[in-house]
């Protein structure tokens, strides 16, 4: 039987393990850490759960279809529902906005509180779905570095409508000419941070993320984020995936431009195929003697996170699942992250509270807190002193818009930063999804998910192609599974 490693339990990595354990291999995962989901974690405190990493989840189909895959239905090991309400958002000029799901009602609340014309929105949406049906295919579901992938007339017929998908042009200044309220505008800019981008940089063609969340719905596991790692692993291991955690891969060993196996405490593993699902800029720094750092280096990193997890003693019934309450000056909050890469004085606070949805998650009359700022990548500042001033900041913001004193209602607090997310899930500088998306290219320069001069090789996960987040990471191991055969 013929054996693949995978370097990572990552959603990428457990997904890429459960199909090449359906193709046939003996596929052993070797993780560092002693439990699987990379930036995908968990841990609990004094009786709150907390969910560590990713927030949102979208294409659940892709869940169902690693399910089919193994030959079980997603709805009787997984459960999930849509969410009526994806989003509510805080403005400091006092508005207030819930994005519902119920497209009719998320339009009437835009025209009721923003003043937003009804088919603005409507067009909007149309044209994010647009890109969807233009990209997916190129794009999302299959290599953009394989000749054959792009003489379809499928692909074909997508590249004669590439226009449409608006690549010339940022996501800032799409949304301006789309919107008469700057609120709306701001809404729309915000889901370049999917991917750790900047709006006023990125490529309009981002806007792909609105369809996800706002025509298709976001989505919630029913026992929190981290069951889905959870589900993932028990269907690798119906599999026969081997784990071995607290195991830290040192190099993948090339022979004759054909990866050949990996080495742990300087013990090296032989195997047929090689799948990383570590950061690759990681792997090409420590891993590999094979020049990648050329063209990583050009790249410019994706933006990272500062993240408290606090345990409040307190509910706030205004608050939903998923909230935002934004900066009053997003393109000096953007300028300060990637050009001065500090955290801004006035940053947009995201909190999620995973205990509105899932009881269990808090105790009785409490809440549990992840308020996260975006942050730089981890460039050698001084983050002990970042870290202080921007829970001044936080706090303060919090107060304001939410009319509450929020300091004595935190139980406790732990805090993730660029550096804490660089040691645990060994991400180069600390940022969340390889490289930023701020430029037309940026989808072509993400790393291919295979090296063309080193077979049996591939990469999965969220700092290659397509890109970070659960439905891309998943993405990836789809993709690479359509590069290789079936065990023999």
């Amino acid at each position: 039987m013929k054996k693949a490693a995978v370097i990572g339990s990552g959603i990428g990595g457990l997904a890429a393990a459960i199909r090449l354990g359906v193709k046939g291999y003996e596929v052993s995962v070797f993780e560092k850490n002693p439990k699987p989901g990379g930036k995908l974690g968990e841990f609990t405190k004094n009786g709150h759960r907390f969910d560590t990493g990713p927030t949102l989840f979208t294409l659940p189909e892709l869940m169902d279809e690693l399910f089919e895959l193994a030959g079980y239905s997603v709805h009787s090991r997984f459960h999930f529902s849509k969410l009526a309400i994806s989003c509510k958002y805080f403005y400091e000029n006092g508005k207030v906005l819930t994005a519902w799901a119920d497209r009719e009602k998320f339009i009437q609340e835009c025209t009721e509180k923003l003043n937003e014309k009804p088919e603005n929105i409507l067009k909007h949406l149309h044209k994010a779905e647009k890109i969807y049906q233009i990209t997916s295919d190129i794009f999302i579901f299959n290599s953009l570095h394989k000749l054959k992938n792009f003489i379809r007339w499928k692909v074909l017929k997508s590249f004669m409508q590439i226009h449409r998908i608006r690549f010339y042009r940022s996501m800032h200044r799409d949304n301006e000419c789309n919107f008469t309220s700057p609120e709306l505008v701001q809404l729309f800019d915000r889901y370049a941070t999917y991917n750790g981008s900047n709006p006023y940089k990125a490529p309009a063609t981002l806007n792909i993320i609105a369809h996800l969340e706002n025509n298709l719905g976001a989505f919630f596991p029913e026992k929190g984020m981290y069951s889905i790692v959870q589900a993932l692993y028990e269907l690798a291991l119906e599999q026969k995936v081997n784990f071995r955690f607290g195991s830290t891969v040192s190099e993948i060993t090339v022979e004759n431009n054909t990866a050949t196996g990996i080495t742990i405490n300087g013990e090296t593993h032989p195997f047929d195929l090689v799948i990383s699902d570590a950061d690759v800029g990681y792997v090409s720094e420590k891993m590999m003697h094979h020049p990648l750092k050329k063209r990583l280096r050009r790249l410019e990193p994706s933006s990272s996170a500062l993240i408290f997890y606090w345990g409040i003693k307190k509910q706030f019934p205004q608050l939903e699942l998923h909230n935002i309450l934004f900066s009053s000056d997003y393109l000096g909050e953007f300028e300060t992250l990637f050009k001065r890469k500090s955290i801004s004085g006035d940053p947009t606070v995201y909190i999620f509270i995973s205990s509105k949805t899932v009881s269990s998650d808090a105790p009785a009359g409490c809440e549990n807190w992840f308020v996260m700022v975006n942050a730089p990548y981890n460039a050698g500042q001084d983050w002990q002193k970042l870290i202080s001033q921007a829970r001044k900041t936080i706090i303060r913001k919090i107060n304001r818009l939410l009319k509450t004193d929020i300091e004595k209602y935190i139980e406790f607090e732990k805090v993730a930063s660029p550096v804490t997310i660089e040691n645990d899930t060994l991400s180069k500088y600390g940022a969340l999804y390889g490289n930023s998306s701020n430029s037309a290219l940026s989808a072509f320069l993400r790393h291919p998910n295979f090296l063309r001069p080193v077979k049996n090789l591939y990469f999965t996960g969220g700092s290659v192609h397509p890109g970070g987040g659960i439905p891309l990471c998943l993405a990836s191991a789809k993709i690479i599974d359509k590069e290789i055969p079936a065990a023999k």
